[in-house]
């Protein structure tokens, strides 16, 4: 590969960058309130009306997603058996009760995926699951771990106060509730805000609408797979072409009577190659500790400077790091990239969205469709998508792609949208627009935590969240975080990180209250000691900046800010973190952490 066509794929990165530049940035985007909360109410589970809680529990856990399940089930294998889970959705699952449209699946393999499958004894019937099984998933986690019984749903947590005086957590909901815990969890999710474009007129649209992880399958008909007759005779409207999109798009292409899709970004679409898991050859992988085992082996893959020699999932994400692992093999011998650190990673880029543009030309009829559809952006700029029938779907006659140029849809009418001043008129409009990033966690969370002294967590986390291990923050004592930032490692199987969370968490609160400890702390030393020793590297950060195209990794091109989702990713090596996690939770000792007895 010449060095002038690295240089020809950088243009032409930089162009398209430019086109999607706005200085709105994330305030682009517009919340599902005020005129738009009946967007926000939930279509799958009737709210149960019920009397407000005023008891005292061990353990509350906001969040009834993986974070808030795992977090649950490790405290009950702890031997912490009061605990209950607070959750603004009808059941458990997070973003998996929520995101029920049509062909939704994880796009990390089941076997990693999945939490807790050798503690419940499931048996992923897919490689990559859809989301149907992963909801059932998380229901049976919570009746295993009998998480049902205490559980309070379609509950929004609205406060959040640390009482010195009795040294218990008082939390307020929606609901009327008010009762103390004496430690708290929150997992709360990166993902879990819905937003809408922030397009003129969308008020206006007489039609039908609503936003994806909110799927209106009583508009669309049959929500258990089946085809969506309803639509046959419906022109559809779909905003977006991000992850969502890309798994409902080729199931509207064939019920909608005309589908369009509007697109501002194409996304790369990986091959997904999703497959039946042989239950044979499953019962004789699965000896004991076997899902540990291939967690291992896919963080060793993924983020090791030296990968395991055996790669068991062996999938195009861990293809992809083995790419970059080979990445200077990609550089002509005659090139000089001593001052061009990132030189290797762009030849090894261009190769690899060579190969996304080729499968699209060989996938799609339509030239000029095909052209719209090939993405020109660094492969590391957004989370990649998966899928084996979403280019294809563009085949079908039903199906219109109206690509933007990078500049959004123009305007919505009471009849439709318009796009470089022509309307399409549609009965129906999709917003598959994604979730709130990089605004406030306490913003997204829906309350903010007051800890000692009157200190609201929005104030400690005014520059950025600051964390030890992303679980731990000084002022906020018995209170635990459950996710990824400031703590985690940069790779694709978030369900790893939030498994190793959720186990420390469970270690420290299982160990204060078998020893009788009433409070536990972290010290100021030790949160400044591990928030100096982690940060994201320069080079990536102007990277981010100067040269991805907005989105939320970069917080829609502008400055990173202080609640950057990328800004706050640490560790290259996860294997290594995660071992770390091990060792510090399993010696007994918990440094960093201050123990304290109430009559001490």
């Amino acid at each position: 590969m010449s060095s002038q066509k690295v240089s020809e794929h950088i243009a032409k990165v930089a162009a398209e960058r430019a086109k999607r530049l706005r200085p709105d940035g994330i305030d682009q985007y517009a919340n599902l309130s005020g005129e738009f909360a009946h967007m926000n109410e939930d279509p799958f589970t009737d709210r149960i009306e019920r009397e407000p809680y005023r008891d005292h529990v061990t353990a509350a856990v906001i969040g009834g997603g993986f974070a808030g399940l795992m977090a649950s089930a490790h405290l009950k294998e702890s031997g912490v058996s009061d605990v209950r889970i607070v959750d603004t959705g009808g059941d458990f699952g997070g973003t998996w009760y929520w995101n029920r449209y049509p062909g939704v699946q994880c796009d990390v393999a089941s076997m990693i995926y999945l939490p807790l499958l050798e503690e419940t004894g499931h048996v992923p019937t897919e490689w990559y699951v859809h989301g149907p099984e992963i909801l059932e998933h998380c229901q049976r986690i919570g009746k295993h771990y009998g998480l049902y019984e205490n559980a309070l749903f379609h509950t929004q947590v609205t406060g959040l106060d640390w009482d010195e005086a009795a040294q218990l957590w008082t939390v307020r909901t929606d609901r009327g509730d008010e009762f103390t815990a004496q430690f708290v969890v929150m997992g709360l999710g990166h993902l879990s805000v819905p937003k809408l474009p922030g397009i003129p007129g969308i008020e206006t649209f007489e039609g039908h609408s609503f936003h994806a992880s909110r799927w209106d399958y009583a508009y669309t008909g049959d929500p258990v797979g089946g085809p969506l007759d309803n639509l046959r005779d419906k022109r559809v409207a779909i905003i977006g072409t991000g992850a969502s999109a890309v798994q409902c798009i080729p199931h509207l292409a064939t019920a909608s009577q005309e589908l369009f899709v509007l697109q501002r970004t194409p996304s790369v679409i990986e091959v997904r190659n999703n497959r039946p898991i042989d239950p044979e050859w499953f019962a004789q992988m699965a000896t004991p500790g076997w899902q540990q085992r291939w967690l291992e082996n896919y963080a060793a893959t993924m983020t090791s400077a030296e990968p395991p020699a055996e790669d068991l999932i062996n999938d195009s994400w861990t293809a992809m790091a083995k790419m970059w692992g080979n990445a200077e093999q990609d550089v002509p011998a005659e090139s000089d990239t001593s001052e061009e650190p990132l030189a290797p990673w762009y030849y090894a880029d261009v190769k690899k969205m060579g190969q996304i543009h080729a499968r699209v030309e060989e996938t799609v009829k339509d030239s000029r469709t095909a052209e719209l559809l090939k993405p020109w952006y660094h492969l590391a700029c957004k989370r990649l998508t998966f899928h084996d029938e979403y280019l294809g779907a563009f085949n079908e006659p039903t199906v219109r792609l109206v690509d933007t140029d990078g500049k959004g849809v123009e305007r919505i009418t009471p009849r439709g949208v318009v796009v470089d001043g022509t309307e399409y008129e549609v009965d129906c409009i999709i917003y598959a627009s994604g979730f709130e990033v990089g605004t406030a966690p306490t913003r997204r969370a829906g309350f903010d935590p007051v800890g000692r002294d009157g200190r609201r967590l929005s104030e400690h986390w005014i520059n950025g969240m600051r964390t030890m291990h992303g679980l731990h923050v000084h002022g906020f004592p018995n209170a635990f975080l459950v996710q990824s930032l400031t703590g985690g490692t940069r790779f694709s199987n978030l369900s790893h990180n939030l498994s190793e969370a959720a186990k420390t968490v469970a270690a420290v609160i299982a160990h204060a209250v078998t020893t009788g400890v009433d409070v536990v702390e972290l010290t100021q030393q030790a949160e400044d000691s591990w928030m100096d020793n982690v940060g994201i590297d320069p080079d990536w950060r102007t990277f981010l900046g100067t040269e991805c195209t907005p989105g939320y990794s970069n917080n829609e091109g502008t400055d990173l800010g202080p609640h950057s989702l990328w800004d706050a990713h640490k560790f290259p090596d996860g294997l290594g973190f995660f071992r770390h996690l091990q060792e510090w939770r399993g010696n007994g000792e918990f440094d960093g952490l201050e123990f304290h007895r109430s009559d001490s």
